[in-house]
């Protein structure tokens, strides 16, 4: 639980730094720009969603995890809600992944 608000509010300071993308065109023109080092994915996203984003993120080899609700991941961002969101930089990417692989969970990533 203590991983979940670390990551929730490293998000919403990634955002600050305007170095976080969301929205399904967003997500997809910053994974297939290749300016994309991490995306997450709603849990509650629908399962074309998740399924798209997974294989996009497998053939250009970024990390993808599920994670979260929509209204959280929104939140974090301080937008409504949100289903899918990519990471544009390196450093906020390493310290999500690295809360993520610690936190165990339902987290799908693939490289």
């Amino acid at each position: 639980m203590e991983n979940k608000k670390k990551l929730l509010s490293l998000i919403g300071l990634a955002t600050r730094a305007r170095k976080v993308v969301s929205g399904e065109f967003s997500t997809e023109r910053s994974v297939k720009s290749g300016r994309s080092h991490i995306v997450i994915v709603s849990e509650e996203a629908s399962d074309n969603t998740k399924k798209m984003f997974t294989n996009m993120c497998t053939h250009y080899r970024v990390p993808i995890y599920m994670f979260g609700t929509k209204d959280e991941l929104g939140h974090a961002m301080g937008q409504e809600f949100r289903a899918s969101l990519s990471v544009e930089d390196a450093g906020f990417a390493k310290s999500m992944a690295g809360l993520m692989n610690s936190n165990g969970g339902s987290l799908n990533e693939s490289k």
